[in-house]
């Protein structure tokens, strides 16, 4: 097989024993069949095996290796597409006793928790169940760099400690993995040439001397399946599953072969260019056998040889190399036997040797050795550490033939160290030294004076082709656009193109790795300037009447120029008056403290230095706030709203009117309030969404740019008005020949000025003059119409008034025809009383039974067909209904109560059962049937007197003779004969017996005349013995929620009962979010009553209410809807505290619930 590589590192280097003879034939023998081998931690190596069969990592000998799954390999192939290491762990070195860690980092910003790493040995042997003394497993995370880094310790480690590690990484579907070497050496040191066949020889004794090999295989083998599991435990056996898999495939190959009588044995090894012999013995010498390598056949040739011999059969390999390295199998019939071919490489010797060298910086350094072979692997290190060579790094390596050579392209000060090469079979060292050159300055850097604008150009000339860094006063200078810095060869210049003031300065280049500097001074002059950029067009500036002004005029120039401030010929001086001057390097300042009106005017700034001189001429303007307007006039009153407008101010500040503000207080209130926040732009405005009845003044504010004006006078007081709406459900009550009788109710909406009486109106069928029927205005919701004629039609309508005038009037839907209409009686008796109606003596009966007829009809009552003695039964009747009232109900009052109602010669009956009944009397006579034991045996009979009532049960209760202190035995007993139980032994008893109906328990009890004497026969009383009762019990509601309306602004309540023990937690909520610290909610629970009260809610308040009970036994939830009723506007709801967001989402759902509305 092609021998496999590491993944991300190269292999650890480690010396090889010396070659053997090339022709010399081996066989190995001795080594374990492969499938146990594959899975036996504890197998020992076979002789003379080199560290590179221990580094491959599907090699057999690998310690606790097996072959790699389906699985393994998908992770495998993930790992390639996703790497979750930042940092991996390396391969290290450590001495014996000595301590060494490995860490490995992952990045945590795209995992979302912690990811799953596992520490192998080999390829199976988890090291998670190894921890402790000797060996510890760590982890962190940096929050700010959100890296994870896992970290394993080896404590005071031992020889056998050497060998291949893997660290796993899995998150989701990611894997990754890292191999890595430990090297463990003795505490006295080594040497490059030590005997590393010697060296495996102490190993092997120091291991035997410090742990005996144990071979798992042979004890899961010989050993009871019972016992698997003990021995996996008890060896750190992780995959045992697995292990058991190979072992039973070793157990099916370990049978007898009919073909072969002789296998190959498990594995050969062999030196590069030896020659190595495979034999297999027949059972039967005529088969056919087949030689096989890696699944290709093999046919003869110079390399391959065939022989027989009798029942053997031979393959000779010649000339191995690492080619030959692989899996072979011979075919004989239809089996097979395998075994695996390691072929060992010769160790590489170091010929030619470095030699010490010196150079200067900046220069090609190349480090020479020769080897034994050609292309032979050759690790290079400098003061010990390993270099790696690649396209990012200074070092290179060059192989020809046997000459390897390593190239340091421009050697630094920083490459001076020790090199050293080294081999499987020696090594080499060399110094290398990096000096400077000497430098000499040939041109050096000279000051310079240059205009503004112009450019500056540094230039110096050293004699050595070295970098240097350019500074300004101190500090480094950043090349841009305008600044640049040239290096060609011995010439450094620094460029600055369009010179500014602020590249004025000291300069000074510095040679790289020299102490030498070259300095220049820069120099930088310019005629001054007044720059007017930030002000208007024609250089205006504006300012408030009574503000400062401080106007800031930006200047340059080099040297600094002189400023002299004048207005009208006469110049503004420095000092502290109102209107003075402030110079500054870069900008001069004009400064008035208190603006005034008579400020307005041209101010000159004059600018001088050496270079030239600069004028210019600025306006400054000064502005006022408005004068106020005059009083509004309100021209409409509505029942909210009012109509009002005003004149402008006589002055308007300097500045153009822009809008007004328009405000309004209760004229018995202190308190102005706004009622626009976007200005008017007109001389009218209606203000609305006032209250009726309130009286109200109105002032205005004049805005300009400057700002607003103070407030006019208020208008005169006005008081909003408004009639109410119609009135509602007008309806005719009753009609005779010549009058009809309306009825109505009062309107929905009445409004501030309140409801002063009703106008009913009339008109005749054919006209439209409508008729007055009442003169004066009617309080009552009821008018009869007189003096109409018979047989005609009238349209009839209603009207409310109060002080803001009529309402809209209510019209009767059809004609009324003026005639009397004979109607049949009719009895409507209420569903209670269709049954027997039951009353308790002393209770008062109050029955009403509506009826219907016209004209009014006649009514008669009779009690069991007998007149009503209405001295004791009082009758009330009326056009609609008829009442019978009882104040306090007797017996006596019991029976059949008949109604009779008659209109002309229809005639309507009804009865009506009453029932008055009282508590029974006691039972007639209780006597002791028999006494036995604690049992006595009683009987009564019945009361004479039941209390109108069915007897519904029995109570018993009974006495000790001593202190006739009565005790309830058994209640709501239906029977006329009880036992009773449990008496105590020696004490002598009384009874007595109650009888019970609807009523109650009668008012007095019947007893024994006899005693019951209970005897004491010698027998042990023992008392029973009662478990306490679980009182404890889950939430339980007995009255759930049941779905209600509510009408807006109304306070509203919903109520539940619960039980529960201990008492449950309530927790009220709504659409699933629970109820906290909200003021618009109270909440109340007593006696297991649970309340919430919801103040005055809004149609936002609407949802699934949830009431939630919670204690340790469980929980419980009941939930109902809740509508409300009446809308509120935008402004309402925002006053109210609610959300803009949720107003807009409520209005919206409102207008797709009723689009014909909107």
């Amino acid at each position: 097989m092609p021998e496999p590589t590491k993944e991300n590192e190269a292999p650890a280097p480690a010396p090889a024993p010396p070659p053997e003879e090339p022709n010399k034939e081996t066989e190995a023998g001795n080594a374990p069949p492969k499938d146990e081998e594959e899975g036996s931690p504890s197998i020992a190596l076979p002789p003379g095996l080199g560290s590179r069969a221990l580094e491959r990592k599907d090699s057999e000998w690998s310690l606790g290796e097996s072959p790699a799954t389906e699985e393994q390999v998908k992770q495998n192939t993930n790992s390639e597409l996703s790497t979750l290491f930042v940092e991996k762990p390396q391969t290290g070195t450590v001495k014996v006793g000595g301590n060494i860690s490995f860490i490995a980092k992952v990045k945590a910003e795209d995992l979302l928790r912690k990811p799953s790493v596992k520490w192998f040995k080999g390829k199976w042997m988890d090291l998670a169940s190894k921890a402790g003394k000797h060996l510890q497993l760590k982890e962190t995370f940096e929050r700010q760099s959100r890296v994870y880094t896992f970290e394993m310790q080896i404590i005071k480690a031992k020889e056998n400690y050497a060998g291949n590690y893997r660290c796993e990484v899995t998150y989701k579907d990611k894997f990754d993995s890292c191999s890595f070497d430990l090297e463990v050496h003795e505490s006295t040191g080594t040497t490059p040439n030590i005997d590393i066949r010697s060296a495996f020889k102490r190993r092997e004794v120091k291991q035997q001397e410090e742990e005996p090999e144990i071979d798992v295989w042979e004890l899961l083998k010989n050993a009871n399946p019972n016992e698997y599991e003990k021995i996996a435990f008890q060896y750190g056996i992780t995959d045992l599953r697995g292990m058991l898999k190979r072992l039973k495939r070793m157990r099916r190959v370990e049978k007898k072969s009919a073909a072969f009588a002789k296998i190959l044995d498990p594995a050969y090894q062999i030196d590069k260019g030896g020659r190595v012999r495979f034999v297999v013995e027949l059972a039967d010498p005529k088969l056919e056998v087949k030689w096989y390598k890696n699944g290709q056949e093999i046919r003869p040739s110079t390399k391959y040889i065939f022989e027989h011999k009798g029942c053997e059969r031979i393959m000779f390999i010649n000339n191995c190399s690492l080619t030959d390295d692989s899996e072979y199998y011979v075919t004989a019939g239809d089996e097979k036997c395998s075994t695996e071919l390691f072929v060992r490489e010769p160790p590489i010797m170091v010929t030619k040797q470095l030699e010490d060298t010196n150079a200067y910086c900046g220069e090609k350094v190349e480090l020479e050795c020769e080897v034994s072979e050609d292309d032979a692997n050759v690790k290079w290190f400098k003061n010990g550490e390993e270099i790696i060579p690649g396209p990012k790094s200074r070092y290179k390596v060059k192989v020809e033939g046997k000459k390897h050579i390593l190239i340091i392209e421009g050697a630094t000060k920083a490459d001076s160290a020790e090199y050293s090469v080294m081999t499987t079979g020696g090594q080499s060292s060399a110094k290398l030294t990096v000096d400077l050159k000497p430098l000499k300055i040939l041109a050096p850097l000279t000051d310079l004076t240059v205009k503004l604008g112009k450019e500056i150009c540094l230039k110096c000339e050293i004699s050595e082709n070295v970098t240097g860094k350019w500074t300004k006063n101190g500090l480094p200078v950043q090349e841009g656009d305008r600044l640049k810095v040239v290096h060609k060869g011995r010439i450094h210049k620094l460029v600055i193109d369009s010179a500014l003031i602020e590249d004025e300065g000291e300069y000074v280049f510095t040679p790289d790795a020299y102490s030498v500097t070259l300095p220049a001074k820069v120099h930088v002059i310019d005629p001054p300037k007044i720059n007017l950029d930030g002000l208007d067009a024609d250089n205006t500036v504006t300012v408030i009447a009574g503000n400062k002004l401080r106007l800031e005029i930006p200047i340059s120039g080099e040297p600094p120029p002189k400023v002299i401030w004048s207005r009208a010929d006469k110049a503004i001086t420095e000092g502290s008056g109102r209107i003075r001057a402030e110079s500054y390097p870069d900008s001069s300042s004009l400064i008035i403290d208190v603006a005034e009106r008579e400020d307005s005017g041209v101010y000159n700034i004059n600018l001088k230095n050496e270079a030239g001189e600069a004028h210019a001429s600025i306006k400054i303007k000064v502005v006022d706030i408005p004068d106020p307007p005059v009083a509004p006039n309100v021209t409409d009153v509505g029942d909210d709203w009012c109509i009002m407008n005003w004149e402008p101010p006589a002055y308007d500040g300097g500045s153009p009117i822009l809008g007004y503000f328009i405000e309004r207080k209760k004229k018995q209130s202190s308190r102005w309030m706004r009622l626009n926040f976007e200005l008017c732009k007109e001389t009218t405005f209606e203000p609305k969404k006032m209250i009726e009845g309130v009286a109200y003044e109105v002032r205005i504010f004049a805005v300009n740019a400057i700002g607003i004006s103070k407030p006019s006078m208020p208008s005169k007081p006005f008081v909003p008005l408004a009639v109410t709406s119609p009135p509602t459900l007008l309806a005719v009550d009753s009609v005779t020949d010549t009058t009809v009788t309306m009825k109505w109710r009062p309107p929905d909406q009445i409004g501030a000025a309140g409801l002063d009486g009703y106008v009913l109106e009339y008109c005749f069928e054919g006209t439209e003059e409508w008729i007055v029927a009442n003169m004066d205005l009617i309080d009552k919701t009821k008018f009869t119409i007189t003096g109409l004629p018979t047989d005609a039609k009238i349209f009839v309508r209603v009207k409310a008034v109060n002080a803001a005038g009529a309402s809209e009037p209510k019209y009767y839907s059809q004609p009324i025809l003026v005639k009397e209409i004979i109607e049949p009686p009719k009895i409507r008796i209420p569903r209670h009383l269709k049954q027997t109606y039951i009353r308790r003596v002393g209770e008062a009966v109050n029955l009403v039974i509506p009826f219907q007829g016209k004209p009014r009809p006649e009514l008669t009552w009779t009690k069991d067909g007998a007149e009503i003695d209405k001295n004791q039964i009082n009758i009330r009747n009326s056009e609609t209904d008829t009442i019978i009232f009882i104040r306090k109900a007797e017996r006596s009052h019991s029976g059949k109560y008949d109604l009779q109602v008659k209109v002309e010669k229809f005639v309507e009956s009804a009865s009506i059962d009453i029932q008055i009944v009282d508590r029974p009397g006691p039972p007639q006579l209780v006597k002791i049937e028999d006494v036995w034991g604690e049992n006595v045996a009683l009987s009564w009979t019945p009361p004479k007197d039941d209390g109108n009532a069915a007897i519904t049960g029995y109570t018993i209760q009974k006495a000790d003779k001593k202190s006739m202190e009565w005790f309830t035995v058994i209640e709501h007993y239906h029977r006329t004969n009880a036992t009773i139980t449990e008496l105590v032994i020696g004490n002598e008893y009384y009874f007595r017996v109650f009888a019970e109906n609807m009523c109650g328990l009668s008012e007095n009890a019947t007893m024994t005349k006899e005693s019951a004497v209970i005897a004491k026969d010698g027998k042990v009383y023992k008392n029973p013995v009662y478990e306490d009762f679980d009182f404890t019990e889950a939430p339980m509601y007995t009255q759930p929620l049941v779905n209600t309306y509510a009408i807006a602004g109304y306070n509203a309540t919903l109520n539940c009962s619960v039980r529960g023990n201990p008492k449950p937690k309530i927790t009220w909520m709504k659409n699933k979010v629970a109820i906290v610290n909200d003021p618009r909610y109270r909440m109340f629970s007593n006696q297991g009553v649970c309340t919430l009260e919801i103040r005055k809610p809004s149609p936002y308040d609407g949802g699934t209410y949830c009431c939630k009970a919670v204690n340790d036994l469980g929980t419980a939830e009941v939930e109902c809807k809740l509508e409300v009723k009446g809308g509120l506007s935008f402004c309402r709801l925002l006053l109210q505290g609610v959300p803009p967001n949720i107003i807009d989402s409520y209005l919206r759902d409102l207008q797709s619930s009723n689009p014909e509305e909107c």
